[in-house]
Order: C-alpha cells, then structure tokens, then sequence
C-alpha cells in the first residue's frame, strides 16, 4: 500500500505541504484585496484641506503648533479611510484658540489598527499640562478605547459623529466628554443619544442640525450618509466651538 501511495496518490505530508500551501497563497490573496480596497475605496481630502495639512512631521503626524500655547493638547483620530488632511481644517482652527492639536494617521487609514498611538503623542510632548483625544466616526470609537485603556493620561474626550463600542463604558471615568452629531448624518439620531449611558453622567450631546456625517471633514460624499442642510462651515464652525471649550477648560 506504501509503495501504491508514492508510485501514484498523494502521501499525508505531501498533503499537508500542499494544503499550507494552498492556504497561505489565499491568505496572501485576501491581504492584497484587503489593501487594494483600502486605496481604492479611500476618501481624498478636498485640496485646501491638503493645503492647510501641509507636511507630516518626521513622526508621521500632523501638527499644528499655536502661536499662543494654553498648556493643553489634542490626539485626532480620524475616521475610517479618509485622508488624514480632510481634518486639517479644523485642527489648524484649533490651534489659533491656543491648542496643540495633532492629526494621527493609522495604518491603512483604519483606526482600529493603531488604538494606541495617541500614547506617543503624549510622550512626544511633555510641556503640555492635559490631554484630550477624539476623532470622527470610526477614530472617535477608537479614541474613546484609548481614554478608556489609559484614564491617567486622558482628561477629555471629544467624538465627531462617533460613540463608544458597546463593549466599552467610560460612565465611570473622570473623563469630560462632548459628542457632536449631525441631524442628516446617515445613523439614527437614537444611536448616539443611547451611547451617553457608555459615558460619564455629564458628558455633553450636541445635534448639529443640517449636518451630516462627511462634513465634520474635508472631503466628497460618503456612502450611507445623508444629505445636509446645513453648510459644511457652519457645522464646522460649532464643531470648533465645542471641541475648544471642551479642551481649555481641562483640568489634570
């Protein structure tokens, strides 16, 4: 039978080698699909949001440094496959109220991939007295993730058309929280209203209304996401506004 096996079947380690094989050749397969669909179904950022970006420093960031310093800092997360400068608006807007801001890029443009990147921001800056972390949509999730894993480090937390996993609750922390979210944003207004139960009792929830999903950035239509009403500056505008208040009003 062992001589049958070699002269004309397929012997148990051979086919196991073929079946490795076979097996790492798809994984292969399917990582480069993956990759390819993160190019392909990314969101460019609108050219004066590029502009404003200008270069990464030599850590991969953006930063955008005030001109007047309040001492406080803020780590941006930005949301699932959009160009990292779509936000450079804002944090440059930011910066001009005397806060630190910092865009964080993640690998492939998924946050998830880099939930902890804020810590070397942080590190990166030592003059700086308190930290918040936030970002938009999938970024804000992982952001909250991040002040949930490292409530000594964090004193704010700002999500943009985001909430906490429902596996994360922050209700406990000593964390300020705002929520921002547009009445024309492609979710429910009931799934951000339910994610203050996953945070601390006096987090604050603003309902920009007109506003949507994509325009707490610089970039085209999002799939899924409803049509706004009101003008991608005006929900930019009150953005800036809470996102400043929330920050220099941090203690830590």
């Amino acid at each position: 039978m062992a001589r049958s096996d070699r002269a004309g079947g397929v012997g148990p380690r051979r086919a196991l080698r073929i079946s490795i094989a076979v097996a790492a050749g798809l994984i292969v397969v399917v990582a480069a699909a993956f990759l390819v669909w993160t190019r392909v179904a990314r969101y460019d950022a609108f050219p004066e949001a590029v502009a404003a970006a200008g270069e990464r420093n030599p850590d991969g960031w953006y930063v955008f440094e005030p001109a007047e310093p309040a001492g406080v800092g803020f780590a941006f997360y930005p949301g699932a496959l959009v160009d990292p400068a779509a936000y450079a608006p804002l944090m440059a807007a930011l910066a001009e109220r005397g806060v630190l801001a910092v865009i964080v890029p993640m690998p492939l443009d998924l946050a998830f991939l880099g939930v902890g990147r804020a810590a070397d921001v942080i590190a990166a800056f030592p003059g700086v007295r308190a930290w918040a972390v936030g970002g938009h949509s999938l970024g804000g999730a992982m952001a909250a993730e991040f002040a949930r894993a490292n409530p000594s480090a964090v004193a704010a937390l700002a999500l943009l058309a985001s909430y906490p996993a429902e596996s994360a609750d922050l209700s406990g922390l000593p964390l300020s929280v705002v929520s921002l979210y547009g009445s024309r944003d492609g979710l429910p207004p009931e799934t951000f209203e339910s994610s203050l139960a996953r945070l601390p009792p006096d987090a604050r929830l603003v309902r920009i209304e007109g506003g949507n999903h994509a325009q707490f950035g610089y970039y085209g239509p999002q799939k899924g996401d409803g049509v706004p009403t009101a003008s991608r500056e005006a929900q930019q505008a009150v953005t800036l506004d809470a996102i400043a208040d929330l920050v220099l009003s941090m203690h830590r």
